[in-house]
């Protein structure tokens, strides 16, 4: 960091990390929702392949593993944030 350039408080690089996490958050939702689709198209849809809609299955639940720990390191960021903002 240059001598030049403020540092943060503690706050705002909270509020700065959330706001990232919020947007790996989104997509990660637009992924989710792309594999939903492929997952659509190998298990009912023209291109039914078992083997793929089951694979494509696995990546969707580990995706949504993924948006569950986005949200709730979004949550405990934002009420460590607000905590800090608090006692001041």
């Amino acid at each position: 960091m240059s001598d030049n350039q403020e540092r943060k408080s503690p706050t705002e690089h909270l509020r700065d990390v959330t706001s990232q996490l919020k947007e790996m958050r989104h997509y990660a939702q637009t992924n989710t929702e792309t594999l939903s689709t492929h997952w659509l198209a190998f298990d009912q849809g023209e291109f039914k392949h078992p083997e793929f809609a089951s694979r494509v299955n696995e990546l969707l639940t580990k995706q949504g593993k993924l948006l569950d720990e986005l949200d709730s390191a979004i949550q405990d960021i934002e009420i460590e944030a607000n905590r800090i903002d608090n006692e001041v």
